[in-house]
């Protein structure tokens, strides 16, 4: 079922195509709680209970495992939600107490790690690229703690830190080659949140797929919003408003697919598309027309399935077999995929579909580049 994206975001600032923007201080420094988190109503943490006539999924254990979120929480549609139900398999199905701390800017991070390293958490998941320097403080300051950190590798060598991180230009090729078979205006655009790897590494391989369609085509489909080296960020991971300002103009400039790496900000692209009444997105991290209300205009997703290694990190740590070091997923191990496309599926070119397969092999066995060159 497609959800709705639940959370508040900030307001719009100016721009067009030279957008900046801040997340906005949180109401209130995040302190320490015993307090389980909620989902839906229902207590996450603590030992795992049985409803009237139903067993419990997983004979409840003392192990205890906590998340930090980057911005946007856990109910974004997106990047943490997806690391988030990882966690929540874990809960159903090794019976584990979880619990979550949500970051409404970077200035949480440091009290939410403290806040858990105070709390005993046998397993602490940072989520996010943004939490890599008080997840490397925190390993090295206390040696016996795990940590598995999701888009970051283990770049300190430490024993007691899993770096999860995924190779998504893989993925994201395949969307290009197949946004620009389908493009009816010639045009396609992106945008991300900040100018950081995880997220360029989205739009590396989007801009690597379609300038592979053009030369095996002799087309020349044009991506606005990066170049492989520089574009469109709007600085921010939580506004609507500046997704939605963007996206206009990368519109009013001709693309008619447009796939945001920005969270929760893509739900502003989306309200662009659906208003103009023509159009289509790519998703990522998760596959949008299962996680959002936008399955109509919904062209395919670049998923990470950052849901199955988070579960597999804390497995790992329940049974003992723990080790430092780092995961990279990719399409041969399933770590990375690229969604089904769903409404648009019927009308995907002749034999497009078949091409995706055999990209995908190529790209299994080293034989494409996934990232742009020259």
């Amino acid at each position: 079922m497609r959800k709705t994206t639940r959370r508040a975001l900030a307001a719009a600032v100016a721009g067009a195509l030279a957008l900046t923007a801040c997340g906005e201080a949180p109401e209130e420094t995040p302190e320490a709680t015993d307090q389980p988190a909620e989902t839906d109503g229902e207590a996450t943490g603590g030992e795992t209970e049985e409803t009237d006539g139903e067993e419990a999924p997983a004979e409840a254990t003392d192990f205890r495992a906590c998340m930090i979120t980057d911005q946007g929480g856990v109910d974004d549609g997106s990047f943490n939600e997806t690391a988030y139900n990882g966690l929540l398999r874990a809960e159903e199905e090794l019976g584990v107490q979880v619990d979550y701390l949500e970051s409404q800017s970077e200035t949480d991070f440091q009290p939410n790690m403290q806040a858990f390293i105070q709390q005993d958490c046998d397993i602490i998941i940072p989520v996010g690229f943004l939490l890599a320097e008080v997840t490397g403080e925190a390993a090295e300051a206390n040696e016996d703690q795990l940590f598995a950190i999701v888009d970051y590798p283990n770049e300190w060598g430490v024993d007691n830190v899993l770096g999860l991180t995924f190779n998504t230009s893989e993925a994201a090729f395949l969307a290009g080659y197949a946004a620009a078979a389908y493009t009816e205006t010639g045009t396609v655009g992106t945008y991300g949140g900040l100018n950081i790897p995880t997220v360029t590494i989205f739009m590396d391989g989007f801009l690597a797929g379609v300038e592979h369609y053009n030369e095996e085509k002799g087309e020349d489909v044009q991506v606005l919003g990066w170049d492989g080296s520089d574009g469109q960020f709007t600085n921010d991971f939580t506004s609507l408003d500046l997704g939605r300002s963007v996206t206009e103009t990368l519109m009013d400039n001709g693309a008619d697919i447009i796939m945001p790496v920005a969270g929760p900000v893509g739900g502003g692209s989306a309200a662009a598309i659906q208003d103009r009444g023509e159009g289509s997105l790519i998703w990522v991290d998760t596959d949008g027309y299962e996680s959002t209300d936008f399955g109509d205009i919904m062209f395919t997703s670049v998923m990470k399935q950052m849901d199955v290694a988070v579960f597999d990190a804390i497995e790992a740590a329940v049974n003992g077999t723990f080790e430092g070091g780092d995961y990279v997923g990719t399409l041969e191990n399933e770590g990375v995929a690229l969604a089904p496309f769903h409404d648009f599926e019927d009308d995907l070119p002749e034999g497009l579909q078949q091409e995706l397969d055999e990209l995908r092999q190529q790209i299994i066995a080293g034989e494409l580049e996934t990232t742009p060159q020259g």
